[in-house]
């Protein structure tokens, strides 16, 4: 049996053991490998490892994102910053012509002088009023002016701001891409460690732990409930999307990642989500696993590392991790965490039928880790 064809997903009964790294501590040396004849050990290793690796995927997701807000803002900031220095020329422009005028006799102080030599009190008059208008009108410009360099200057340290913001985040996003090489790399180092025996004894294990796990999940998943309109049409993106592959960061449309299936499956159904698992556990509503309906999004492992759409009848469509496809699996063949609802306050369908699976939809298994999968830059 090659190392290629390991696990065929990951279950709850050795979930307790698992010890969890940050990625952003300092990566250890691989422990030792358990014994020859301790399947459970080894899953549970090769759990620890896999978790450590999805963990950094999504850091690195969550910071990629975070680039890309700044950056958007960074623009903004460049258009808005144009608008200002054109406004602050303008702006000088007005206050060197009152300057000239000023020095040419042309100014509203002449203008006075010349009225209070007037013989016509009437005239008089009406040309004060033309003049206190006119004092008016280039006092407003002095304000402008004054208005238009504040606001560039403000707009000037905001866009130096997020460029600074830009750079660490790209620093970040280059040492998190770092430590998910890492993860993986010690992945393919403890395959390569084991024995076909040792590997046939960890993929019965694991399909033993799944169907346990699955089993003890059939009375909360029993009952059918609709979707909302919108909770529809993010499955039936989410099937569509089948057979496509597990590229890093990949939010489609010809790849995903974990998150970038769920997240793109909502916003194609017109609602915009959170990009990471880790911000759609924590931002959106959460619900228990009884209460699930189609378009739902199950959340799994401690740290809401890995993210998949509920499908119903107990089944998620999922991308699983580098080297593996889209695919559909039961809702408990990864460590469930708990369920959250994009659309809360949503009305569900009258009735509902869920879409035709492509054949092979179940194929294939939820194990590939490899090093070569990493983000390239």
């Amino acid at each position: 049996m090659a190392s290629g064809t390991l696990v065929r997903s990951f279950g709850t009964a050795v979930l307790a053991a698992v010890v969890v790294v940050s990625p952003a501590t300092a990566v250890a040396a691989p422990a030792p490998p358990p014994a020859p004849g301790d399947a459970a050990g080894l899953l549970s290793e090769l759990q620890r490892l896999y978790q450590q690796a999805e963990e950094a995927t999504e850091s690195y997701n969550g910071t990629a994102a975070e680039l890309k807000k700044r950056a958007a803002r960074a623009k903004k900031l460049d258009a808005a910053l144009v608008t200002a220095r054109r406004s602050l020329a303008d702006g000088r422009d007005a206050a060197g012509r009152l300057a000239r005028e000023q020095y040419q006799g042309r100014s509203e102080l002449s203008a006075y002088l010349r009225l209070l030599l007037m013989r016509d009190p009437e005239a008089a008059l009406t040309q004060g009023q033309v003049i206190q208008r006119l004092a008016a009108g280039r006092a407003a410009a002095v304000r402008r002016l004054g208005a238009a360099e504040k606001r560039a200057d403000e707009l000037a340290r905001e866009s130096r701001k997020v460029l600074a913001e830009q750079r660490t985040l790209t620093a970040r996003k280059k040492k998190e891409r770092d430590t998910v090489r890492t993860r993986l790399k010690q992945v393919e180092a403890m395959l390569a460690r084991l024995s076909p025996d040792q590997l046939a004894d960890v993929n019965g294990l694991q399909r033993a732990n799944t169907d346990r796990a699955q089993s003890a999940l059939a009375g909360a998943l029993s009952s059918s409930r609709p979707p909302t309109a919108q909770g529809g049409a993010a499955v039936r993106y989410a099937v569509r999307q089948i057979g496509k592959p597990y590229v890093w960061g990949a939010e489609g449309p010809d790849a995903f990642d974990c998150s970038g299936l769920t997240s793109r499956a909502w916003a194609s159904a017109g609602r915009v989500i959170p990009r990471t698992s880790q911000e759609q556990w924590r931002q959106l509503t959460r619900v228990p696993m009884n209460a699930l309906r189609p378009g739902d999004l199950v959340v799994y492992f401690p740290k809401a590392t890995h993210v998949a759409l509920y499908l119903g009848n107990g089944l998620v469509v999922q991308a699983p991790r580098p080297g593996s496809r889209v695919k559909v699996s039961p809702v408990a063949s990864n460590p469930v965490l708990g369920a959250v609802r994009p659309d809360p306050a949503g009305t569900p369908l009258a009735s509902y039928q869920g879409p035709e699976l492509p054949k092979g939809a179940t194929d294939g298994s939820d194990e590939g880790y490899g090093s070569a999968a990493a983000p390239a830059s």
